[in-house]
């Protein structure tokens, strides 16, 4: 490959990206929580207050049916969280979330899960956004099979809705992930992709988790730290896609050393999809320009071997054909390539 021009702040920007491994900020997902309790009505709303006013009179807080107009809706998902990808240059994003119930509202897990799904579909029907949102629902590592199992149901019923995949989460050190076999084998069997978190730490690396990780023949595979070499030619072999994030491995002291020290370096140079994300982008303060500017400074890559890292990473999205032939176009006419 012939060298390219090189990689600057404001070409990170403008780069068309795709992100595939970013979590619903906690913030966000807080707010998410407001918006979906904010379907109670208002006399609901006003009734508690009154319960609450009896009981506590010193409680300073305005009469709902006062505070809130009728018709008001104070939080709007697509502005707080996809405007913010889509204004980072963004083109395409898969979503995660835990599905979670709000019982003292009345919110089930499938509320949530079609609430998400209504904003990402009002977000992707607006034909001035360039940039189209899915959806990955999410096991936790701390979860029963049972919910394991909720979430696998909710991902293929909603699945013609814009849930694309089922992703395994949480604290690595915690829980048998043996008890979610079932679950993904499901997931799989039902035409759902899987992507997992894995070797993330040295406790969640041994070679029993891993090999039972990848016998759930998974789509992609998250952080891929303490990967054993014999592993590293599974994923190879298999064409697993691998989502890396810089920052969030830097800074959570997830790797010895810093940027340059970073498994993207050896990544890059194998045959599977790589896919640069940020993971959290709430926590870690690093949107995805950011990250490819920073992968550009530490390996030394220039805006071809970006070029070259974006388009390998269309094979690992998770929608089909026509999603994949919009972003290869994308790749093939921008013109930023060129200084």
């Amino acid at each position: 490959m012939s060298a390219g021009p090189p990689v600057d702040v404001d070409f990170a920007r403008r780069l068309p990206k795709i992100e595939t491994s970013v979590r619903i900020a906690a913030n966000a997902a807080t707010q998410l929580h407001a918006h979906l309790t904010g379907s109670i009505s208002r006399e609901c709303l006003h009734d508690i207050w009154v319960t609450k006013s009896a009981k506590d009179p010193d409680l300073h807080v305005q009469d709902p049916l006062v505070a809130i107009p009728p018709g008001k809706v104070d939080y709007d998902i697509k502005t707080a969280v996809l405007r913010e990808f889509q204004d980072d240059g963004l083109v395409y994003i898969e979503l995660r979330t835990t599905p979670r119930a709000i019982p003292e509202a009345g919110v089930t897990k499938e509320d949530y899960v079609r609430t998400v799904l209504d904003i990402l579909k009002a977000h992707n029907d607006d034909s001035r956004n360039t940039m189209r949102a899915f959806l990955i629902v999410s096991i936790d590592r701390r979860n029963s099979i049972a919910e394991a199992d909720e979430v696998v149901d909710l991902a293929f019923k909603y699945k013609s809705a814009g849930v694309v995949g089922v992703d395994l989460c949480g604290d690595p050190a915690r829980g048998d992930i043996r008890i979610f076999q079932d679950s993904f084998v499901r997931a799989k069997a039902e035409g759902l992709k899987v992507t997992l978190h894995f070797a993330e730490s040295e406790p969640s690396s041994s070679d029993l988790e891993l090999q039972t990780l990848l016998s759930w023949n998974p789509d992609r595979l998250g952080h891929v730290i303490h990967v054993k070499e014999e592993f590293r030619k599974v994923i190879e072999q298999q064409a697993i896609g691998v989502e890396l994030c810089l920052s969030c491995n830097v800074h959570a002291k997830m790797i010895t050393g810093t940027y340059s020290d970073h498994h993207f370096g050896m990544w890059r140079h194998t045959s599977v999809p790589v896919a640069l994300s940020t993971d959290d982008v709430g926590v870690f303060c690093s949107p995805l320009s950011q990250e490819y500017y920073l992968a550009a400074q530490h390996f030394n890559l220039d805006r071809n071997h970006i070029k070259a890292l974006c388009e390998r990473a269309v094979d690992s999205i998770f929608t089909g054909p026509a999603e994949k032939a919009r972003l290869k176009e994308i790749y093939a006419t921008w013109d930023g390539w060129e200084a």
